[in-house]
């Protein structure tokens, strides 16, 4: 993706299964549990960069020794950081002469050797970029069974609402965030489980310090969740420890945000990613399970490992967006339909170059857009298969073996023109210098345009808001002297805010919502501006349940070509000499290349839950009144 938007959060929980003297003697260390929770961290470092947390929980210690044990950063590698901090004990113990080696001293002496690890990744898009905002977050207490420990790849759109309930409870929320809401909210139906079973056991005489380890054994994790996610609205992957070793993963009802597992005898293993767990457990597809919408996986202190239902499933409105951009490619379904994605787009890109393959270099821009484009091109070989045995057919024999040799030799122009320099992106951060270095993110291949004769077509996996394409891209691939330059987009225009988990909250930040509005001053229609701000405002109190996406009005009156033709218009830059056109996928296309996955709220429009009717007219609200916030 040209435009760099923030996203999900990543996740990681680790269950050791066995003793650490079991993996010590294995696999050469104990540390085997706090390796693996490092990998997959590491495999997931594009999905939160700006910080890292992990917790470790052991679950036989003696009281008066410390069970949990946590470190956060919110530093330039935060990955790099926290695992810093978790060996720095091991260092200052082995200066000492400790066997640091040996699973029973680090059982007993250094904080997380254990049985239980959850860390977590964050892409903030809710609370300041501080310690305090970073996951793994904590609700503690005295009683190991009331200690909660949570972290998780979500975002909730009714936290108001949340919060309120919490107040009405009479509680005192100490901040006003999703996380903190969904921290209280498990926190508080885990206070009622355990008083439910406190008051059970004394009513049979048992005393109360036999009372806590049978509290700790039959905690009823899946009426917890239930009770808890009751009123979320919101996408989300939720981890969640207890202090005595009880673990679990719950997701949305509509598969909004992805979790998966892998467990074996030895270890159970989530991970927001299917590839990850499968390279940092060396596991076949088929092995590694997807946590279903609307299911919990349980794991108790014991090591049983359940999945129960806790919300009842809706119509799967899994992210599409995850395989269009966010997750890793080296998963076997999501580089096939992002290759499918480039395919499904050839037809329309041979018509934008008039099937002009002489004249015509075909590219992409670097690096997620690179299995699209060979899809698009493996498009355009088959168009080539069809017309090379048209060529010879027409000829009826007549051809020589020349003639014969030119046809079948003739191949699509292809090209590596575009360059990302990674390194650059790092030193870009005042925003006084940020255009002007915005401009060099990019390097382009000389010498293979022919001046004034060639198209240039480029892929990008989707457009957002278009900086990056007019401020950098098409002002270096204008350097290079094509006759026009056509970008391509492998995902539909995007419409519409996202409120479950993506830093996408503004209508004013998207390309496709001011082509609508600059269409609509051209057109004489603004009036229809003010008729959907009133629609909008005259709901604003209404329950979310009852609320309606009027902004789908404002791209109403205009077809997804002519909205394309506005975009390329206010994109172009100034001094731009070649024609600019942008081609995107369709939304039909999209659902034919990602059949599974069919969250796609921000092209249509089409919200899973009433939340993101609501987060939607409250950006349009903000747009209209010139309100520079979050719709939620």
């Amino acid at each position: 993706m040209s435009d760099q938007i923030k996203h999900e959060c990543g996740i990681a929980l680790i269950r050791l299964l066995k003793p650490l003297s079991y993996y010590h003697k294995k696999y050469g260390t104990w540390k085997y549990g706090l390796n693996k929770l490092y990998l997959l961290m590491e495999k997931q470092h594009n999905r939160g960069q700006d910080g890292a947390g992990l917790v470790c929980v052991k679950s036989e210690m003696a009281p008066g020794y410390p069970y949990i044990s946590r470190v956060r950063s919110v530093e330039q590698n935060p990955i790099k950081d926290i695992f810093e901090k978790v060996n720095k004990p091991l260092k200052k113990a082995k200066r000492h002469d400790a066997d640091i080696n040996d699973p029973e001293w680090a059982a007993l002496n250094y904080p997380f050797a254990g049985s239980l690890y959850l860390g977590h990744l964050r892409y903030g898009t809710f609370g300041r970029n501080s310690i305090e905002f970073a996951h793994p977050v904590m609700r503690q207490n005295n009683w190991k069974s009331r200690n909660l420990v949570l972290a998780g790849n979500f975002n909730l759109t009714n936290t108001d609402e949340l919060f309120n309930v919490l107040v009405d409870l009479g509680q005192h929320p100490k901040a006003y965030t999703d996380t903190v809401t969904a921290l209280e909210k498990v926190g508080h139906f885990l206070d009622e489980e355990n008083q439910l079973l406190f008051r059970k056991y004394k009513n049979e005489g048992y005393s109360n310090s036999e009372i806590s380890p049978l509290i700790e054994k039959n905690l009823d994790i899946q009426n917890i969740l239930e009770r808890a996610s009751k009123d979320w609205d919101g996408g989300y992957a939720m981890a969640g420890l207890v202090g005595h070793g009880d673990a679990f993963v719950v997701r949305d009802p509509w598969g909004i945000r992805p979790a998966h597992y892998y467990c074996d005898d030895e270890i159970v293993v989530v991970a927001s990613e299917r590839p990850v767990i499968q390279t940092v457990m060396n596991v076949h597809a088929n092995e590694v399970n997807e946590i279903a919408p609307g299911e919990a996986l349980v794991i108790k202190n014991n090591g049983e490992v359940r999945r129960d239902m806790i919300r009842v499933p809706h119509k799967r409105k899994s992210c599409s967006f995850e395989r269009i951009y966010f997750s890793r490619g080296s998963d076997k379904s999501i580089y096939q339909e992002r290759k499918e994605l480039g395919h499904l787009l050839t037809p329309t890109v041979l018509k934008a170059v008039n099937y002009d393959f002489e004249n015509t270099v075909f590219s992409y821009i670097p690096n997620t857009a690179e299995t699209a484009f060979y899809g698009m091109v493996q498009g355009v070989r088959d168009y080539l298969v069809d017309w090379k045995i048209d060529q010879i057919q027409k000829k009826n024999g007549s051809l020589s073996d020349k003639d014969i040799k030119r046809i079948l030799s003739f191949e699509p122009r292809v090209e590596k023109i575009a360059i990302k320099d990674v390194k650059l992106r790092t030193f870009i951060a005042d925003d006084a210098s940020r255009d002007d270095l915005v401009a060099h993110v990019y390097d382009v291949t000389y010498g293979i345009i022919k001046n004034d004769v060639d198209t240039l077509v480029i892929i990008d996996d989707s457009i957002v808001r278009g900086t990056t394409l007019k401020n950098s891209i098409l002002k270096i691939l204008d350097r290079l002297h094509p006759k026009k330059i056509i970008v391509v987009s492998s995902a539909p225009q995007i419409r519409y805010p996202d409120c479950y988990g993506i830093d996408m909250a503004r209508l004013d930040k998207f390309i496709a919502f001011n082509a609508a509005i600059e269409l609509l001053k051209d057109h004489g229609k603004e009036g229809l501006i003010q008729d959907v701000y009133k629609k909008c405002k005259e709901q604003e109190n209404l329950p979310k349940e009852e609320m309606v996406n009027y902004v789908r009005e404002i791209y109403k009156p205009f077809t997804p070509e002519e909205i394309s033709a506005k975009i390329a218009e206010l994109l172009k830059p100034e001094d731009c000499k070649a024609e600019v056109e942008i081609v995107y996928q369709s939304l039909e296309n999209l659902h034919k290349a990602c059949p599974n996955d069919l969250g796609d709220w921000y092209f249509s429009g089409n919200y899973p839950t009433p939340g993101g009717n609501r987060v939607v007219n409250s950006s349009f609200i903000n747009f209209v009144e010139g309100k520079d916030e979050r719709a939620y």
